[in-house]
């Protein structure tokens, strides 16, 4: 039970969006529902039938036990924009699903088809629903998830029209392990056996699987019969791997993802609209850089607001009375991520005092020299909001 809290914990944070009808269910997995895969659903407004996403998670470092609910929520919102229902399967093993983590180790070939199966029970279980245009559907995957997607097509999917990598891979450093070799003969395997098209997105600066890498797996698919377009993007942010989880993102996949979907006969016009995510009101409280006006802050906590300072947006800062402080970076609902982080840290709620590049913090601001004796802090320390891995 204890191995599931952190899981539960985030989902207390981030918690369901009314404007995509997110739900989270369990679907059966393996023979015999052998397993119950925590599954988010998307859907637009009605009945449907809706054509059909299927997003897959990449693998943190780390037990997968504890890995968060993975949400897509960027991506998720761009297709039920264009009316699309949107699932993202938690595999086996990951996050509150149940069953075991399998690890192949070095070998790329068998990892990619042993989480391959459960994105075909997640398809399996999508295309009994009625809401579900079961003759449309595309898969799409990150990193772990991305090799899992074009492992997935080796065989021809009922239903499955497309399937998108996006800086698909996975990396062990264990001994012996020339791990990079071993994704370049996987996908040269999956390609001699590829039934789907697909199309592969990589940046230029992904610390995991970066340009040449990306060249070779291609390269290795292609040449042995395997259907696919790649999409070699330059730089994004400080790390490209992240690329589909930023706010910024659809800006980059989107366009290549659009003609894609129009080659395989898959809708690409929007007609949804989702409202804008609810956003904090700045106050004049201070300027965000004025690092001594944050409140409650130790001279450790203040160098810590410095280097917030230099994070990328999305951002936020939070902090409690008893000097705990914590931040959250890009990705899904940095504040939320922030809060939460904050409370465990401290033991006690805590406030967003800055999000992006403005205060949100409300009060009245004392100063040395104020009859109040300025402000007080007491002994704390932060816990850092990290956004997911490979």
């Amino acid at each position: 039970m204890l191995a599931l809290l952190p899981a539960l914990s985030v989902e207390q944070e981030l918690p369901l969006d009314p404007r995509l009808n997110e739900q989270v269910i369990m679907i059966p997995a393996g023979g015999r529902d052998e397993a119950m895969l925590q599954t988010t659903i998307y859907r637009p407004p009605g009945d449907g039938p809706f054509p059909l996403l299927v997003i897959n998670h990449g693998k943190e470092a780390g037990e997968p036990r504890n890995q968060a609910r993975d949400r897509f929520v960027f991506m998720a919102t761009a297709f039920v924009k264009r009316g699309y229902a949107v699932i993202v399967p938690m595999r086996r093993g990951f996050s509150n699903s149940t069953g075991k983590y399998v690890d192949h180790g070095c070998d790329m070939r068998a990892n990619g088809h042993g989480h391959a199966d459960d994105i075909r029970a997640a398809i399996d279980y999508a295309r009994t629903q009625p809401w579900v245009d079961d003759d449309r559907i595309v898969v799409a995957g990150q990193s772990y998830g991305g090799l899992a997607t074009i492992a997935m097509g080796t065989e021809a999917i009922p239903g499955v029209r497309g399937l998108i990598n996006i800086a698909g891979g996975l990396r062990d450093d264990g001994a012996n392990c020339d791990w990079r070799a071993e994704l370049v003969n996987a996908f040269a395997n999956y390609g001699a056996h590829n039934k789907i098209a697909s199309l592969w997105m990589y940046g230029f600066n992904d610390s995991l699987f970066g340009p040449n890498l990306a060249a070779r797996m291609h390269d290795a698919f292609v040449r042995s019969g395997g259907q696919a377009r790649l999409v070699a993007f330059g730089p994004f942010k400080r790390d490209s791997h992240g690329m589909i989880a930023s706010r910024d993102g659809e800006k980059v996949w989107w366009p290549d993802t659009q003609r894609f979907l129009q080659e395989i006969g898959m809708p690409t016009e929007e007609v949804y609209s989702v409202a804008e995510a609810p956003t904090l009101p700045r106050t004049d409280y201070a300027l965000v850089d004025e690092i001594d006006a944050v409140p409650y802050l130790t001279d450790d906590g203040r160098a810590a607001y410095r280097e917030y300072l230099t994070k990328m947006t999305p951002r936020a800062f939070a902090v409690s009375p008893n000097g705990a402080w914590s931040w959250g970076e890009e990705g899904e609902a940095p504040e939320k991520r922030a809060l939460a982080a904050c409370a465990k840290s401290s033991g006690q709620p805590c406030k967003l005092y800055s999000v992006d590049d403005y205060v949100v913090w409300e009060g009245t601001r004392k100063v040395p020299g104020d009859a109040g004796g300025g402000q007080l802090a007491s002994a704390g320390h932060g816990v850092v909001g990290a956004d997911g891995g490979p």
